[in-house]
């Protein structure tokens, strides 16, 4: 009989790479960002599985609590054209399908290793925390690359920032140097007319 886990774990894998395939496909981009969601849903499962309850907890709150909140208003936001994004896209085309496969190629080399040996099951205390592991080697032997990559995430959402801000044209916007520096002869004008006689 096949392990509950095991099913699991299949079900989670082929909910992943179907989204995942879904994301970069579906010509809707509201779509795109949902099957995104559903990928990220479906990975935590994985990681659920595997007793890594605080990744699949943050994978959760941070990616799809906000980051994904906050694509999904960007997408629903933008006014995309259709026709110009796709022919701006398809002159990409062959360098993403050569990523593609360089990806699977490293994929599969590292993992063919012929025999796998047996998994080694390590008993672990009662009041083991895979949290305070997590934090111990994080903060310690790799602090300087978390340091690092916090950094670079800070400078790519500066520099998002400053390129897509570009000032509305269509907004009437107000001047108030202009506003205060005003003079009443500019603001009314008496005009003088000649009374009506009948």
């Amino acid at each position: 009989m096949i392990p509950l886990t095991t099913i699991l774990f299949y079900l989670f894998a082929t909910i992943a790479v179907f989204s995942a395939l879904m994301v970069v496909t579906v010509k809707n981009t509201v779509k795109g960002v949902l099957f995104l969601v559903l990928t990220f849903f479906a990975s935590a499962g994985i990681w659920l599985l595997l007793d890594t309850e605080f990744l699949a907890l943050i994978l959760v709150l941070v990616y799809v609590g906000a980051v994904m909140t906050l694509f999904l208003f960007v997408v629903m936001m933008l006014n995309l054209q259709q026709e110009t994004f796709r022919e701006k896209m398809a002159r990409y085309w062959p360098i993403g399908a050569l990523t593609v496969v360089g990806i699977m190629t490293l994929v599969i080399l590292a993992t063919y290793h012929g025999d796998y040996p047996e998994l080694i099951t390590i008993q672990l205390p009662a009041n083991y925390s895979n949290v305070s592991d997590l934090g111990s080697v994080l903060y310690t032997d790799y602090v300087w690359p978390f340091e690092v990559a916090a950094v670079l995430l800070l400078t790519a959402i500066v520099a998002a920032i400053a390129l897509a801000h570009r000032p509305a044209k269509s907004t009437r916007q107000q001047n108030v140097s202009k506003q205060i520096a005003v003079k009443p002869k500019d603001r009314v004008r008496i005009v003088e007319m000649k009374s009506e006689k009948r």
